[in-house]
């Protein structure tokens, strides 16, 4: 987007500031998630309760409960897992009503279902009145909790207020980003914050709205203005920090001697949209790629191989019963190979030959060379687009998994003809061959599929993010995520 459709001219002076509220909550990111899994969790062993004290003879009395705290127990983790499923804390989710009450309510109904089904860790819900009770309960508490999230606490006076210096490319990039949406839902809506306006230098800015956001002064009102704005976060959108003028930086560390948190571009990106901005990084690696080298991540390396050898074993199991029913469906459909072998790069750029079913015509690029599939795609054939979906075309990586080529987990890899030319118009884009490539990733839950460079670049920030921020926890909703593409056939 060019400087002509983000900047409208304003009204020649900056908009005065806003009257004292007489009450805010300004929930950070991370209180937020905190405050949705604290009440669904009370929610829905509350439900629980409801349900055991509807009959007498699973009515407990209150001195007893501790002796059964696996039960609730079992409950919790069961719902957290659905809740993963489901991405019930990704907060712009949240602060949509509806969506957010029809989301929770089916992760509710679920959550029920396989808890009666759970042997041993659970309570004798042994009448459908029982459970029934506990479903509506359930479901019940679940979303009016949601909908009172959504109809109040994810209103602007429970947000984060913050203030942008630089309003540059970075900084109209970050207002983008949190604030507009162009003909679909933006998925960075509902964040939790709000962004107040610009500080910045530039003259022809002055009076201006960049980003649809106003320009409110220079750097030398930077403490009277985060205070007439009642922030609470100064975020830097300046790309070469190096350059930073020694008044602008004075100027931060006031705001910071004044209790104001203040945050460069990056590291909001990374805490907030779960991305790292490689256009925006300069030439600042310790950003990109803090290279976690201690005990703790060695040994979550060597659980994570493991853990791949383990669960090798009943995917292997799984290839050779898909097989036949594959290799039957291709005959019928669109007769040709079984497989489909394709080099691809992946740890430390090491090429590799990565095996799929085939869901494409015999020599799809036989006339036009290596190109993205797109969607709609008359190359793939009926059969194919089924398992495109299902991700049942991937099966076949369990063999390049096996021959440590692969994990389960880890940015997708890439063909090297796109590689190079990636390389050359995306910087850092070869950092994500630092690990193992997997069967699927952060960009893969996070984005859509990517058929472009500038997909490419953001699929990138998402990969980067999860080289930087590898944990069991960020594998385990990846996996969880996964699993709801499957089963919804949302693959591509």
């Amino acid at each position: 987007m060019n400087e002509s459709t983000t900047t409208a001219a304003y009204s020649g002076q900056a908009p005065a500031p806003p009257r004292a509220e007489r009450f805010s909550l300004h929930l950070r990111v991370s209180e937020r998630r905190l405050l949705l899994s604290v009440v669904d969790l009370s929610a829905i062993n509350a439900a629980l309760l409801l349900a055991l004290y509807s009959h007498p003879e699973t009515a407990l009395p209150p001195g007893q409960l501790l002796s059964v705290a696996k039960w609730f127990i079992t409950l919790g983790v069961i719902w957290l897992a659905c809740a993963a499923v489901f991405n019930l804390y990704h907060l712009p989710l949240a602060s949509h009503a509806a969506l957010s009450v029809r989301t929770c309510g089916s992760a509710a109904l679920v959550t029920v279902a396989l808890y009666a089904l759970t042997p041993w860790l659970t309570p004798p819900l042994f009448s459908r009145g029982l459970l029934l009770i506990f479903a509506v309960a359930a479901v019940s508490a679940i979303s009016l909790w949601r909908l009172l999230y959504a109809s109040v606490l994810a209103q602007p006076w429970s947000k984060e207020r913050a203030l942008v210096v630089g309003a540059g490319q970075a900084g109209r990039s970050l207002a983008q980003d949190l604030q507009m949406s162009a003909g679909a839902p933006n998925p960075y809506r509902g964040a939790g914050y709000t962004l107040v306006g610009y500080i910045d230098d530039n003259p022809d800015y002055r009076g201006q709205t960049v980003a649809g956001l106003p320009v409110l002064d220079g750097h030398h009102a930077l403490l009277s203005v985060a205070r007439a704005w009642q922030v609470n976060e100064i975020i830097l959108a300046i790309t070469h920090r190096h350059a930073i003028a020694d008044s602008l930086f004075d100027a931060l560390i006031r705001c910071t001697e004044a209790g104001y948190r203040v945050t460069t571009l990056p590291v909001f990106y990374e805490r907030v949209l779960g991305r790292i901005p490689v256009e925006h990084l300069g030439r600042n690696l310790d950003t990109l790629l803090q290279m976690q080298e201690g005990v703790g991540y060695r040994s979550y390396q060597l659980f994570r191989r493991l853990a791949d050898l383990i669960l090798v074993l009943p995917g292997l199991l799984v290839l050779g019963l898909a097989i036949p029913a594959v290799l039957a469906a291709n005959a019928l459909t669109s007769p040709g190979p079984l497989f489909y072998r394709q080099t691809r790069v992946g740890r430390g750029g090491a090429q590799f030959a990565i095996l799929k079913f085939r869901s494409m015509v015999p020599d799809a690029e036989q006339q036009t060379g290596a190109v993205w599939a797109r969607a709609n795609d008359d190359r793939i054939t009926p059969f194919g687009r089924f398992m495109r979906r299902s991700r049942l075309d991937e099966l076949p990586q369990v063999i390049n998994i096996l021959r440590g080529e692969m994990s389960f987990i880890g940015p997708r890899p890439e063909r090297p003809e796109f590689v190079d030319s990636l390389a050359h118009a995306i910087p850092f884009y070869r950092a994500r061959h630092a690990v193992r490539p997997g069967l699927t990733g952060w960009a893969q839950v996070q984005y859509q599929y990517g058929d472009s460079t500038a997909d490419a670049r953001i699929k990138l920030e998402y990969d980067l993010y999860y080289v930087k921020h590898i944990t069991p926890w960020l594998d385990l909703q990846i996996l969880f995520r996964t699993l709801a593409v499957v089963l919804q056939l949302r693959g591509r």
